[in-house]
């Protein structure tokens, strides 16, 4: 039989056809790969605040697992030490890697890691092409050269299907389905010459799924596009929480509804129905007249600890309680997002799972 690497190098099989699948986040993951931020212009005038609510977001996810964390050069490390030592970081449990990117958003420009266990190589990487969103902020190349690097340096097989695609526009339960959105992977700005038959095969090709949901728009303020990890979650492989908004006046309300509505009416693989958990929105954050996407939605699951953004807001317990509900195996923590949120994400658009497999 070829070998894997040439397989995925050639394009001459897919890593479905291979045995490869993304897994779900809450599956056991070897570790969380980070971009550590630096691009003044994703928090014009902010950024200096938002390292200490960062900072923090690691030592709750490395007190259990490993840490990888991408920076350009042995500054911007001793800058990234510096602030993690403040946190009370585990240490031990951080590598840095010299592998420079334009921005800090991991989620979108980071490594899709796939399993399959009874193959050689139990894991690969799709390097899909990544254009920050849209061509909305240029330069983007040395972002999109993380996959590779990773790819490299773990010594595993990369698939390349050669069109756009961003971790934050997918969610999925381990067995078998995706959920996405319209307004995102459908949009114009990514890859149009492809209709949505022609996105479903990349996505059962490249991601080892057979079964695909859509919603539609995304949140009022998402620079994204419509991102689903800011609307609607799998936490576990039957259930997911979505965001609604109450406030009928709020430009969220119809969107949300609409979302709520749709997947009331979604079947897994299996024909069953979806276990749905309604989580509230925050009330607006704005910040220099601009509405910004905060959503407890965009929370982080690692293998001890799920890390929600809160905002200052009313609802932060409330969600924080919903959702220690739904992940009774894992320390729920709320981390203050109201300046990491200037930069339109938070702290699942920042990072990126490595799945552990035996």
């Amino acid at each position: 039989m070829r070998d894997v690497f040439e397989l995925a190098r050639s394009g001459a099989a897919t890593p479905a056809e291979l045995g490869y699948y993304f897994p779900a986040e809450f599956a056991p993951q070897e570790s969380m790969w980070l971009s550590w931020p630096h691009k003044e212009e994703s928090w014009p005038g902010k950024i200096d605040t938002i390292y200490a609510p960062y900072s923090q977001f690691v030592k709750e996810v490395a007190a259990g697992q490993k840490v990888n964390i991408n920076v350009a050069d042995a500054e911007m490390k001793a800058f990234a030490l510096k602030h993690l030592k403040e946190a009370g970081v585990k240490l031990s449990n951080v590598t840095f890697h010299l592998f420079p990117t334009n921005d800090a958003w991991c989620r979108d420009h980071g490594p899709a890691f796939l399993i399959n266990p009874d193959s050689e190589y139990k894991k690969a990487i799709v390097k899909w092409e990544y254009n920050a969103w849209g061509e909305k902020y240029p330069p983007h190349d040395l972002d999109n050269m993380i996959p590779l690097h990773i790819a490299t340096h773990l010594g595993i097989p990369s698939f390349r299907p050669g069109i756009v695609m961003e971790g934050g526009s997918v969610e999925f339960n381990g067995k078998g389905t995706l959920l996405t959105s319209k307004a995102c992977l459908l949009n114009e700005n990514r890859n149009p010459t492809l209709n949505q038959s022609q996105i479903e095969k990349y996505l059962r090709d490249y991601y080892g799924v057979n079964h695909i949901l859509w919603v539609g728009d995304g949140i009022v303020g998402d620079d994204t596009d419509g991102h689903i990890d800011d609307i609607t979650r799998f936490v576990n492989a039957d259930t997911v929480v979505t965001v609604i908004e109450k406030n009928k006046s709020d430009e969220n309300h119809e969107i949300l509804e609409e979302n709520l509505k749709l997947l009331k009416k979604m079947r897994l693989e299996d024909g069953k129905q979806l276990n749905i958990v309604e989580l509230p929105m925050p009330g607006m954050v704005i910040w220099e007249e601009q509405r910004l996407p905060a959503s407890y939605a965009n929370f982080y699951i690692g293998n001890e600890v799920v890390v929600v953004p809160t905002f200052r807001d009313k609802n932060d317990q409330k969600a924080l309680d919903i959702l220690s509900d739904c992940f009774k195996d894992r320390k729920v923590v709320g981390i203050d997002s109201t300046d990491i949120i200037w930069g339109l994400g938070s702290f699942h658009c920042l990072s990126q799972q490595e799945p552990f497999v035996e």
